[in-house]
């Protein structure tokens, strides 16, 4: 991760953190290597491997590539004092161009985020006419294997990801994660 595990508290406490990235992203992480141990994969960056095993027999490489290219880019897409949103630039003369304005960002994010059935993420992405998108994936799916466009942040919305600070509560977790959270700085990068 790219910050201390008591950072992001507290929109998201020390023991989210503990068990989501210690121990959940971690069991990604080590199944991963198991499955690619001694494989040709195993000498592959993670997101050739992801793209490389997405719709093929090696569905365990790819759950589980994914899940840790996932939880990576779900890491870096918050920081420490972050959220809100830049006033001027790129990310935001875009932001207006598809959605108006920072609240029809928001509003479209937290729709999305709030009725993903069941486990999955949301992304924020720039397609290749520059429109920026929000989509939703379910599982280890993304934007990348899906040709959705080019991430630039998201947001776990699987139940590890809030139950034990927000219980049930997901819109509340939405709404703190984009408010409080969200590296701008990132999602730039990425926008290129």
């Amino acid at each position: 991760m790219p910050y201390g595990d008591t950072d992001l508290a507290p929109v998201i406490s020390q023991n989210t953190v503990s068990f989501h990235y210690g121990k959940h992203h971690q069991g990604y992480v080590t199944k991963l290597n198991e499955l690619v141990a001694g494989k040709d994969w195993a000498k592959k960056p993670l997101e050739a491997v992801m793209k490389g095993t997405y719709g093929t027999d090696n569905v365990g490489i790819f759950n589980n590539s994914a899940q840790v290219w996932n939880h990576t880019f779900y890491w870096n897409s918050m920081k420490k004092g972050g959220g809100g949103f830049p006033a001027t630039g790129k990310l935001a003369d875009a932001m207006k161009a598809s959605f108006v304005d920072f609240d029809g960002f928001k509003k479209e994010f937290s729709l999305a985020a709030t009725s993903q059935f069941g486990a999955g993420w949301v992304w924020l992405v720039v397609d290749e006419a520059g429109k920026l998108k929000v989509v939703k994936t379910a599982n280890a799916d993304n934007p990348l294997v899906l040709n959705l466009g080019t991430p630039l942040l998201t947001i776990d919305v699987w139940e590890h990801a809030y139950y034990l600070d927000y219980q049930n509560k997901r819109g509340e977790y939405v709404t703190a994660w984009l408010d409080k959270l969200v590296n701008w700085d990132f999602a730039i990068r990425n926008l290129g």
